[in-house]
């Protein structure tokens, strides 16, 4: 690591410990040439995610916008955003655990509605009525009816 006071290229560790709950490495290190102290960080290169829309255009993995959309979902339901958040980061561990460099909105949106239900079945609903693109009010009954024969079978 090169210092950034003398550009000397040793330096030695002095303390390190985790940050960002686990996820990077904070260090201090001392220049082997000049003694002075600086911190590094280090952290896992992830894949980069690709999404595939339903069009064929591909973009960018944004977490944020499943974090936007099951927020919307959960408007004036009583879900903290600790649990919102906690969702989506499950979510997201599970995207890249798949080892794929490219993944579909319907795989994305799958665990989505696989999740929410879990969490709240009001959300579920508002969020599979956009997911699903409900046509009419009985495509949305269908659904419904499924959630409340889940409950008694």
């Amino acid at each position: 690591m090169r210092c950034p006071f003398c550009s000397h290229h040793e330096s030695k560790v002095v303390d390190s410990r985790p940050t960002d709950e686990g996820q990077a490495v904070r260090r201090r290190r001392e220049c082997m040439a000049c003694a002075k102290r600086f911190t590094t960080y280090e952290k896992i290169d992830e894949i980069p995610l690709i999404v595939v829309k339903k069009n064929g255009n591909r973009e960018p993995y944004d977490k944020n916008k499943i974090l936007n959309g099951v927020i919307k979902s959960c408007e004036k339901r009583p879900v903290s955003l600790q649990d919102i958040e906690k969702l989506v980061d499950g979510i997201e561990k599970q995207l890249y655990n798949t080892m794929e460099r490219e993944i579909t909105t319907e795989f994305i949106g799958n665990l989505v509605i696989d999740k929410i239900k879990e969490l709240d079945e009001v959300a579920y609903v508002r969020f599979a009525s956009v997911y699903r693109e409900f046509k009419d009010i009985n495509t949305f009954m269908d659904e419904v009816k499924k959630i409340l024969n889940e409950k008694s079978g």
